[in-house]
């Protein structure tokens, strides 16, 4: 039985997206720390992102060998895995966009900024790292490449079990500095202005004063 042709095109195409969208967010990430520095903002877990590099930069160089070495070839259910894909660039989209300046590929946080709860994040606590583990999953799959879909999909798992807790802690660092914000500069109270009434008279005598003993 002949095999079936290696899909180049199909696979050169997955590869030109791949590099845009990540050269787009590479690009995005650098001027929005430059914009987050000046304003004070802190990065946390600096030390585990060279895993997350290894991670983007390994899986599609493994579902190139998997496809063209081992011949991996593109399955009956390839549609389905497409529009998971598909799902999953909607969705990172819609989470960066919600985001707006604060969205990173690093862990910068703004003290005193509360956590963002609009768009996806209304619903799920971290909609771009579900987006991503789509992709890791959907896009080795459309080619039938399982073996990278397993390996990204485990190493993606060790990455965020790392990432999450580290985000989580940096959220919690920035709500304990606003909470110690509003205590030092508590805004004042409204002053008690008292109700309009007629002037005395300027010929009057006031009465005299009721002491905390008078009987008045």
């Amino acid at each position: 039985m002949t095999p079936s042709p290696v899909p180049l095109e199909a696979l050169l195409a997955f590869y030109a997206v791949l590099l845009l969208e990540r050269g787009n967010e590479l690009a995005i990430s650098v001027r929005h720390a430059r914009r987050l520095a000046a304003r004070g903002a802190r990065e946390f877990g600096g030390e585990h992102f060279p895993l997350l590099v290894a991670l983007h930069v390994l899986y599609p160089l493994a579902l190139g060998f998997e496809v063209v070495g081992l011949g991996a070839r593109p399955g009956p259910a390839w549609p389905a895995w497409l529009a998971a894909w598909l799902a999953a660039q909607a969705l990172r989209a819609w989470a960066m966009r919600s985001l707006g300046a604060f969205w990173n590929v690093r862990v910068w946080v703004v003290p005193g900024r509360p956590a963002i709860r609009r768009g996806p994040y209304r619903l799920i606590p971290h909609p771009n790292y579900l987006a991503v583990a789509i992709e890791l999953a959907a896009g080795p799959l459309l080619f039938g490449a399982w073996r990278t879909a397993i390996a990204a999909s485990a190493l993606n798992a060790v990455a965020m079990a790392i990432r999450i807790p580290v985000e989580e802690r940096a959220l919690r660092w920035a709500a304990a500095n606003a909470e110690a914000k509003a205590a030092e500069h508590p805004e004042p109270e409204a002053a008690e202005h008292p109700a309009p009434g007629p002037k005395p008279a300027e010929d009057s005598v006031p009465a005299p004063p009721r002491t905390a003993h008078g009987r008045g």
